[in-house]
């Protein structure tokens, strides 16, 4: 398996791991509810809610960055290209759920706009979809 289909992988782990930071810790409003996840979530504040944001994100970009990974990859782009550009946005995502915790909302959307130019540098590499 190649390397940008384990960052394929890696993606679709990461809003799940970025839940657990809202999860985690010593929440003001009790113990997570497992019984009534979306209500519990929906009452948090500060950065906890913000980590439930950067999940939810996460869960609205994966899809896109799957799919450019691979049309990307059986579209006949070079392999290290793709391999890179995967491992890039796995990077970013990473940066972009820091700057949701941290709150530097211009500063994520300009790291969100840098995820969303590596996922059309995938698709514009592609020989398949660009001749």
């Amino acid at each position: 398996m190649s390397i940008a289909f384990w960052c394929v992988f890696v993606a679709g782990l990461m809003p799940g791991l970025t839940a657990l930071i809202a999860k985690l810790g010593n929440p003001e409003i009790g113990r997570f509810d497992n019984n009534h996840p979306r209500e519990w979530m929906a009452r948090l504040d500060g950065r906890r809610a913000r980590a439930v944001a950067a999940m939810q994100n996460g869960f609205e970009g994966f899809p896109l960055f799957a799919a450019a990974v691979i049309i990307a990859q059986f579209g006949g782009a070079e392999q290290a290209c793709v391999n890179l550009l995967a491992m890039s946005y796995i990077g970013i995502r990473v940066l972009f759920t820091i700057c949701y915790l941290q709150n530097w909302a211009t500063l994520r959307s300009l790291v969100w706009l840098a995820g969303i130019g590596v996922i059309l540098t995938l698709l514009c590499i592609t020989p398949a979809i660009t001749a």
